[in-house]
């Protein structure tokens, strides 16, 4: 593992006059040969300031004045690793990550961003940990020019000032029009190219592309239910005659909103439930043009795809399925974060938390299932969320850096993928444990930011 070298920022207002002056600890000074009391240039995301360095005893410390502090969005007692290139003359202080949100509340100053506060804390408290400074941003703040942005930042309390652009910046808009929209647009191509920004979670996935992508892999097909962009009646008689139970899925769709489940009924006719906030709503056609025609006009108004329907594993009737996390870590590389597993509410037929879901561990889950052993389920799952999560990110264009893949485990331990989701909520993720500490995934996100902004 890479060895870095951390400091921690000291705002001194009596730095001799000079708000240039920088003060780094001797030892570091001597190790890099950093030239004393010379122009040099500091570095922080798109900021360039020069400054002169001077030798002190005190080690772990980068002092600085007030004015340069500000001029940087840095406040007392940060810590941010820190590199010096003798070749340009330059040190390196990062990285500085910003992170895309879809609102903030400015009103309310102990949840300025909703439920995904505590998610903000955990990532600024995640930063404080590893050497990294982090502010949160929204659409407002965005603009496709200047070397600035401004955004919020948590110190003692939540504070909004300016910052240079980051070296990393983080997508988590919840909806693909503020992720459309112009102004972000412009935003993202203009820290690209003036900083050589790295942008993660670029984009929503739509479920058409995924699966589509997937099937590529000759390693993956074998998770892949047959799954097609609906186009017609016949598809739909086709793929109704193959499978006693589909589904219809809106491409764009989220936390389960939309999605339809077709039934044949052993009498004859289909059954067709949809989902609804308070559980889900059905009702029996008797022939496939009648259900055809009562669908005709959700079918014309969004894109969905036709899913074969799957024996889930059930706990008291309940269908089970599982959230794993997987992301790239501090070397880049993808690992399992974590797994859980959802159980469906009742009068449910999606696991989603929004839909009356309850999460416990896949270990419990599988027990209760009393179908497949418990370990053996867990090491499947990992081994199938891995191997899809290398393949979005070799067959779909975009960069990605964590992904939320849903996968279901049938009556004979089959392994399936259900959908994978560029931006996995970070409530639906929470840990079974009610402690207030920062969370493995939090971590990871640092780590990787750390490595792709080369620090």
């Amino acid at each position: 593992m890479k060895k870095r070298t951390k400091v921690k920022i000291a705002i001194q207002a009596s730095m001799m006059g000079d708000s240039t002056l920088l003060m780094l600890s001797d030892a570091l000074v001597r190790k890099w040969k950093i030239p004393q009391r010379e122009t040099i240039q500091l570095r922080l995301g798109s900021a360039r300031h020069d400054v002169k360095v001077v030798a002190v005893q005190a080690s772990g410390t980068l002092r600085m004045s007030p004015t340069l502090a500000a001029k940087l969005g840095l406040t007392q007692g940060m810590q941010l690793c820190v590199r010096y290139k003798a070749s340009s003359k330059s040190l390196h202080l990062g990285p500085l990550i910003g992170v895309m949100m879809s609102r903030v509340h400015a009103t309310a100053t102990d949840k300025p961003f909703g439920a995904n506060t505590g998610f903000c804390r955990e990532l600024s408290d995640a930063c404080k940990l590893y050497g990294a400074a982090v502010f949160f941003c929204t659409p407002d703040d965005l603009d496709g020019q200047g070397d600035t942005v401004r955004g919020w930042h948590y110190a003692g309390g939540w504070h909004k000032t300016a910052f240079p652009l980051p070296h990393v910046l983080y997508n988590r808009l919840t909806s693909r029009k503020l992720e459309n929209r112009p102004s972000v647009q412009q935003f993202i191509s203009h820290v690209r190219s003036k900083q050589g920004t790295v942008l993660f979670n670029e984009k929503y996935l739509n479920k058409t592309e995924v699966f589509d992508a997937l099937q590529k892999e000759s390693g993956i097909r074998l998770y892949l239910p047959e799954s097609h962009l609906l186009k017609s009646f016949e598809q739909m008689k086709s793929m109704c005659s193959k499978y006693n139970t589909v589904f219809l899925k809106p491409i764009t769709g989220s936390l389960g909103k939309g999605i339809i489940r077709i039934r044949k009924l052993s009498g004859g006719g289909y059954s067709c439930s949809f989902t609804g906030v308070n559980g889900s709503r059905k009702q029996s056609y008797p022939t496939m043009s009648a259900l055809y025609a009562a669908l005709s006009r959700k079918v014309k108004s969004q894109r969905y795809q036709i899913q074969q329907g799957l024996p889930l594993v059930s706990v008291g009737g309940r269908p089970v399925d599982f959230r794993a996390l997987v992301q790239r870590g501090d070397g880049g590389q993808w690992t399992v974060t974590s797994i859980v597993a959802r159980i469906a509410g009742q009068d449910h037929f999606v696991s989603n938390l929004a839909r009356g879901g309850s999460l416990t561990t896949v270990k419990d889950a599988l027990k209760r299932a009393r179908s497949i052993s418990p370990s053996s389920g867990l090491l499947k799952l990992r081994r199938a969320a891995l191997q899809i999560a290398k393949g979005v990110e070799k067959q779909i264009d975009g960069h990605f850096a964590e992904l939320g893949v849903d996968l279901a485990l049938d009556s004979g331990g089959r392994v399936w993928l259900i959908e994978v989701n560029s931006k996995p909520s970070k409530e639906d993720n929470t840990p079974l444990s009610a402690e207030r500490k920062i969370r493995p995934s939090v971590k990871t996100i640092v780590q990787y930011s750390r490595y792709a902004a080369k620090f």
